[in-house]
């Protein structure tokens, strides 16, 4: 795996203290956790996103979902279509700071099998998601 850079940034930043804030995509869709696992299901492909980032009432990020987490939640047997992405959740997910570098999120990243990783600002609040290339 590697860390793929969705947004073109300055030649000059140094490879060795590169921030996720120079490799992350910018903000993706953004969903309330009150939402339930169909709708985000369909605001998903509407957005043709493979990821949605959850936030909650104050508008905070929760954490991030993905197509396969919601396709194998839906097709669980336990499964009803009263799920809120809240109850998927729990407590407030890994989530990276901006002025984290490149490679300390990319080892916390595999250490804990993401694919993506929502990047937060100091109150909370999104500012983009750092996802890594197969």
């Amino acid at each position: 795996m590697t860390l793929v850079q969705m947004q073109p940034r300055s030649a000059n930043t140094n490879p060795v203290h590169r921030t996720v804030d120079d490799a992350m995509e910018a903000d993706g869709p953004q969903v309330c956790d009150d939402m339930t696992v169909e709708v985000a299901l369909a605001v998903m492909a509407g957005a043709r996103a493979g990821h949605l980032l959850v936030c909650d009432e104050d508008g905070l990020c929760t954490g991030l979902v993905t197509q396969t987490q919601l396709t194998a939640i839906r097709d669980s047997t336990a499964y009803t279509d009263r799920v809120r992405l809240r109850d998927l959740l729990g407590d407030r997910g890994p989530v990276a700071s901006p002025v984290t570098t490149v490679a300390e999120a990319e080892h916390a990243m595999r250490y804990r099998r993401l694919d993506a990783l929502p990047v937060v600002d100091d109150q909370g609040s999104a500012r983009g998601v750092l996802a890594l290339a197969r």
